[in-house]
């Protein structure tokens, strides 16, 4: 998650630039939510994409870590959608979906739970 939230930094970065060259803007108010809509976006197209494209994000391959489907798929953009937004709230909440895998049997998240995915690690 750290690896990924780095990246993620870069490109709210970049993407900042992005927003402020179209909207002409001098500055972003605090709050905007076209601009909060903007970066929501691009986390959702960088993780979402990844998922279905190659079964990991960066960060997720410097740890040869791969995610599928509970029936050994990979991802649809629904599924990586339905798992993109379970995560914000498993995260929101304390991050207890993220917890919640201490006690779970299968070591899933909950948001694993929800998108019935799972995440293997490559033995490569």
């Amino acid at each position: 998650m750290i690896y990924d939230s780095i990246l993620l930094c870069s490109i709210f970065f970049f993407s900042t630039y992005f927003f402020l060259v179209i909207t002409d803007y001098g500055e972003i108010e605090s709050g905007n939510l076209i601009y909060n809509g903007f970066l929501l976006l691009m986390a959702y197209l960088y993780f979402c994409w990844h998922w279905t494209k190659g079964r990991q994000t960066l960060g997720m391959r410097s740890w040869n870590i791969n995610i599928i489907t509970k029936t050994d798929n990979e991802l649809s953009w629904t599924q990586a959608s339905l798992r993109f937004f379970c995560a914000i709230l498993s995260f929101s909440f304390f991050g207890l979906g993220y917890l919640w895998a201490i006690f779970d049997k299968q070591k899933s998240t909950l948001h694993d739970k929800l998108s019935r995915t799972k995440l293997i690690i490559d033995e490569a």
